[in-house]
Parts: C-alpha cells; sequence; structure tokens
C-alpha cells in the first residue's frame, strides 16, 4: 500500500499529537488532589481506567507515527530513485 504525503504526514502528526495530549494527562492524573485519582494516598478505580486508557493510546499514537514515517521515509526513497534515474536518462 503506498500513502500520499498528506495522509503520512497527517499520520505522524496524529502520533506526535498523542504523545502530547496524554503525557500532559498522565502528569495532571498523577497530581490530582481532586480525590479522583487517589484516595487516602492509594490509587482509585478512575486512576487505573484513566491510565490505561492513556497507555492505549500511547501505543496507537506510537503505532501510527510510525506507519507516518515510514509513508514519508519511502516517498523519500522513492523520489530520490526517480530524480537519480532521470539525471542518468
Amino acid at each position: 500500500m503506498k500513502l500520499s504525503r498528506p495522509v503520512s504526514w497527517f499520520l505522524l502528526a496524529f502520533g506526535v499529537w498523542s504523545w502530547v495530549v496524554w503525557t500532559t494527562f498522565v502528569k495532571n492524573l498523577i497530581k490530582d488532589a481532586s480525590g479522583l485519582a487517589f484516595e487516602h494516598g492509594n490509587p482509585t478505580a478512575y486512576f487505573w481506567v484513566h491510565l490505561v486508557l492513556a497507555i492505549t493510546s500511547f501505543l496507537l499514537g506510537t503505532a501510527i507515527g510510525v506507519i507516518g514515517f515510514r509513508g514519508l521515509r519511502a516517498l523519500r526513497r522513492e523520489s530520490a530513485g526517480t530524480t537519480g534515474t532521470a539525471a542518468k536518462g
């Protein structure tokens, strides 16, 4: 399957965005003082559910970002090969 340049950039940007957003969320979750994430210093079900969501998003964001990066790298290799062939011909 061949990805277009805009799609590859979108996937890469989504992966980076996912890491930025969920890293911030996890930092805020750990610092939570409202009583939702921790009760008497112990993690609550709210904490565990949201931590699993964050980890899942990290994994999916990484996978999606890698697909986008590989798509861009393939396009760059393809254009470099085309340019090199045209210069020789």
